[in-house]
């Protein structure tokens, strides 16, 4: 082989090196990755009976998350201190938050909160059938800079009876049937894996697997999983869900959900 030719071999060699590493360099630039948490505060006691919304806020720092959803929330009552509680978060952590009212309680309310990383486009509490204290389902929209526009909803389910939780199931599953955009469900499901409530979601959802341990209340020493994330209209993704081994600042442990949606995947 002469000169030439080696070197045009030589050339041809280092551009299909080169062609490769471009693809493998698009890929990642590509691949889209989303960090979403869900933390039952118990409205900020922790299992020694002691009232700290700073001991939850260092919690939530340490999860790194973009979005929050919040179940057990106060706003304004006088067992917490009268703290606008969703607010406080907000501010302590630099975020966006949206408050749900679920009932009046006192003078102030009780609900559920999300927090974002992103301006809250819309927000809406959905009012499920209750019996006893009214339970809600709180869905903002926020256009995340990788997956667009989704849904983030704090859930939180009745823990009296299936017979009871289940219809509030069905309410939501009415209200997601005919969106197209991806909706995350996450937070206090009150719902073992067993239950007629979770094989609707592994039927009709992505339920989100956990990785290492799965019980998430009581926080001090597990017993139960009643915690969850759930997904919908994301086509193939990648997620994990972890459990927080954090076991003082409040009844339950928090989720962090990972979601990864590589190039080229189907939407």
């Amino acid at each position: 082989m002469d000169g030439i030719a080696i070197m045009r071999d030589t050339t041809q060699r280092l551009l299909r090196g080169f062609s490769i590493l471009m693809i493998f360099c698009i890929s990642l630039v590509e691949a889209k990755e989303m960090r979403v948490g869900a933390y039952n505060i118990k409205h900020g006691r922790g299992m020694d009976g002691k009232l700290d919304l700073d001991r939850q806020v260092k919690v939530i720092e340490g999860m790194k998350v973009e979005l929050l959803a919040l179940q057990e929330v106060d706003k304004h009552c006088q067992r917490s201190g009268n703290v606008d509680q969703a607010a406080y978060f907000a501010k302590a952590l630099g975020m966006h938050h949206v408050f749900g009212k679920a009932i009046p309680l006192g003078k102030g309310e009780y609900g559920q909160a999300v927090l974002s990383k992103y301006p809250i486009v819309s927000s809406k509490v959905h009012r499920l059938p209750s019996v006893g204290e009214a339970r809600i389902i709180l869905e903002v929209v926020v256009e995340h800079p990788k997956f667009g526009q989704l849904s983030f909803c704090s859930v939180h389910y009745s823990f009296r009876s299936e017979e009871e939780r289940f219809p509030q199931v069905m309410a939501f599953e009415k209200v997601v049937r005919g969106y197209r955009h991806p909706v995350i469900l996450t937070g206090d499901f009150n719902a073992r894996p067993e239950t007629k409530t979770m094989a609707h979601y592994r039927k009709e959802w992505q339920v989100v697997e956990k990785r290492g341990d799965r019980l998430t209340s009581p926080a001090d020493k597990p017993r139960s999983e009643i915690d969850y994330c759930v997904l919908r209209n994301f086509g193939e993704v990648e997620a994990v869900t972890e459990v927080v081994a954090e076991a003082m600042a409040s009844d339950h442990r928090p989720l962090v959900t990972e979601i990864r949606k590589d190039a080229g995947s189907k939407e």
